[in-house]
């Protein structure tokens, strides 16, 4: 069996998965609780060490065009940081602006740099899904989000 790049990342998500299940393994239990809170964790954690076992055993065919594909996406590196300054200035700023004005930025700035050039599906999408979020969290669930400088 040669070490294949899928075999590759199924072996780095049973790692990972194995860290995952310790760190479940090491919540507090609560008395008289039929689900606890260190039950869906684990479940997770199994789960993931089941498909990824099953991934490392999947045949894999790789074509040509797939191969020039991975090449291809080394190049991504740009995209990559970009999203990681994205996401830090997300997290920064989502204090000051509040959960609303910082994740319709996100949204926006994010799919128009991985390539969506539809401005008005963009703006739709950027406005209505952290409205549709912020208005579920705040009056179905009583949880209060960060609102910055907006009065509500």
């Amino acid at each position: 069996m040669a070490l294949t790049v899928h075999r590759g990342v199924s072996i780095v998500l049973i790692i990972i998965a194995i860290f995952y299940l310790y760190l479940a393994f090491q919540l507090p239990s609560f008395m008289n609780t039929v689900i606890d809170a260190d039950t869906i964790p684990k479940i997770t954690g199994f789960l993931l060490i089941i498909l990824s076992v099953l991934y490392f055993f999947m045949p894999v065919k790789e074509t040509e065009v797939e191969k020039e594909k991975r090449t291809e996406a080394k190049n991504d590196w740009r995209y990559i940081l970009g999203m990681f300054i994205m996401t830090f200035l997300y997290i920064t700023l989502l204090e000051v602006s509040g959960f609303l004005v910082t994740s319709i930025v996100f949204i926006f700035v994010c799919t128009r740099m991985l390539g969506y050039k539809k401005w008005k599906t963009n703006s739709i999408v950027s406005v209505l899904v952290p409205l549709f979020l912020y208005l579920s969290f705040t009056f179905l669930l009583n949880v209060r989000l960060p609102t910055g400088f907006m009065p509500f």
